[in-house]
């Protein structure tokens, strides 16, 4: 069996590399310095090794170093073009969507699904979009502030009953979850929530993996995961249309029955596939990204003193502040007023950004930095090629929360990029923002916690986490 496995694997890589032979031969474009890889594979086992490492900036320099701030390489499963800097960030973020679209990595469309929002294109893309920007919005955050706030409080001390140590990375990840599957979706089970828990995290995993579909493998048992949450989530979705008929459910209710409610320029509504795919792109993009944040803003507000004495003031102020007789909940006036610790936020996105780079796909040949792009091949700008430039960001190796309040000079568009940038910035930036505040609110105002590990280092799993999960001792704190 063994055999057999490898045989197939030393086939598929053959004929990867004759084929990659035959594509190119003859080709005369003037592509960036740099290596494809081996075939299939390409470069992507020392990328992903790198950034476990927490060594991808270094990876990117050993490559800017030798063939400049243009160059070719191969990336989970396709040919890559690398372009760092400021002026690269604008070309593959800002760029028209019939030159550059949004299309992701072949194992994240396999996870994700092929009419994922990323995928889509003119008409649709914008129907699709226009459907979840309205439960994004500020004007309709403001109504899930205290259901946020309720099932953040919930969640926090049903995770620390009778435990005087957790691990944080996993307690956030759940938190958000459930934030995003019951504020977004509506799903309210228990039980639904933490099966589909598991797949996510499964599915996740894949999408950043080499799309090897042979038993074992991490992209193998995501695409089951996927198979699975599909499975569970149909009926949810049969049972939301029925009630939707028989108008027992408005159609702005939550994400699915807006969704469901959807019909396009020929009056018909979107299938049940397009509506699985924007699902399961939406909870992987709402779940790891703002777990991550969490996650680095509770090992920052551990390591740092100074850090947490102002976030802790600023969060008890709002409490004080609060007047008698009151509800115990948060509002959106009191989450407008934590502007000092959604700075940390922001200057640790800036050091660790949640999300390395970002992919787009060429749809047609272009060019770039005197270097032609052919169709087909994908460009990928890092946010580490300005975040940590000195000439955009002063001391750019000093954690300074205050460069974000008044700076001296005003960060260039395409500087700061852990929300993307152009037609395709993310659309949950500002449900990001409040899920973070609510949760970094309730942490410091219900608990107090110090790091089992205080040399914990941070590593990419692909995300930026704690490598040991972050566990933490954790005790109610005393007003």
């Amino acid at each position: 069996m063994a055999f057999n496995f490898i045989l197939v694997i030393a086939i598929t890589l053959i004929v990867a590399f004759f084929l990659s032979k035959f594509m190119f031969k003859g080709q005369t474009k003037n592509l960036p310095k740099g290596s494809l890889g081996y075939p299939l594979i390409g470069e992507t086992f020392s990328f992903l090794r790198a950034q476990k490492q927490d060594r991808g900036p270094e990876w990117l320099e050993e490559r800017t170093s030798k063939h400049g701030p243009v160059f070719k390489t191969s990336l989970m499963g396709s040919p890559t073009v690398v372009a760092v800097g400021q002026a690269g960030n604008k070309f593959v973020l800002g760029t028209e969507e019939d030159v550059l679209s949004a299309k992701k990595p072949v194992a994240l469309v396999a996870i994700a699904g092929k009419q994922n929002i990323f995928e889509l294109t003119g008409s649709r893309y914008r129907l699709v979009k226009g459907a979840m920007v309205s439960f994004l919005k500020p004007e309709s955050l403001q109504n899930y502030i205290k259901q946020m706030d309720e099932l953040t409080k919930i969640m926090l001390l049903r995770e620390t009953e009778n435990k005087d140590t957790i691990k944080a990375v996993v307690t956030m990840k759940k938190l958000t979850f459930n934030i995003a599957s019951s504020i977004l979706f509506g799903i309210k089970d228990e039980h639904t929530r933490e099966v589909l828990f598991d797949d996510f995290s499964l599915a996740f995993k894949a999408g950043w993996s080499v799309p090897i579909n042979f038993p074992g493998t991490v992209y193998w048992r995501g695409l089951r995961a996927r198979s699975r949450i599909v499975s569970r989530i149909l009926p949810i979705l049969k049972e939301r249309r029925e009630e939707i008929l028989q108008g027992k459910l408005s159609p702005t209710s939550n994400v699915f029955s807006c969704l469901l409610a959807l019909r396009d320029e020929n009056e018909q509504p979107i299938s049940d596939d397009l509506i699985l795919d924007n699902y399961v792109t939406l909870m992987i993009a709402s779940h790891d990204t703002s777990a991550t944040l969490m996650s680095l803003m509770i090992w920052k507000l551990s390591t740092d003193s100074e850090i947490y004495k102002k976030v802790l003031d600023e969060q008890m102020d709002i409490l004080r502040k609060r007047e008698e007789g009151a509800e115990d909940r948060l509002t959106w006036a009191e989450i407008q007023k934590m502007k000092y610790t959604w700075r940390v936020a922001q200057e640790l996105m800036r050091i660790i950004p949640p999300v390395f780079g970002s992919f787009r796909k060429a749809l047609k040949d272009t060019e770039y930095g005197g270097y032609d792009i052919p169709k087909g091949w994908q460009v990928y700008c890092v946010s580490h090629g300005t975040h940590m430039n000195k000439e955009i960001f002063e001391k750019p190796t000093e954690f300074d929360p205050s460069r974000f309040e008044n700076p001296s000079k005003p960060i260039p568009p395409y500087a700061y990029i852990p929300f993307g940038g152009g037609l395709h910035t993310c659309i949950g930036n500002e449900f990001a923002r409040v899920e973070v505040l609510t949760t970094i609110h309730n942490l410091v105002t219900m608990f107090e916690w110090s790091q089992v590990f205080p040399d914990e280092i941070i590593t990419r799993q692909p995300m930026p986490y704690p490598s040991m999960g972050l566990p933490i001792k954790i005790r109610p704190r005393k007003l």
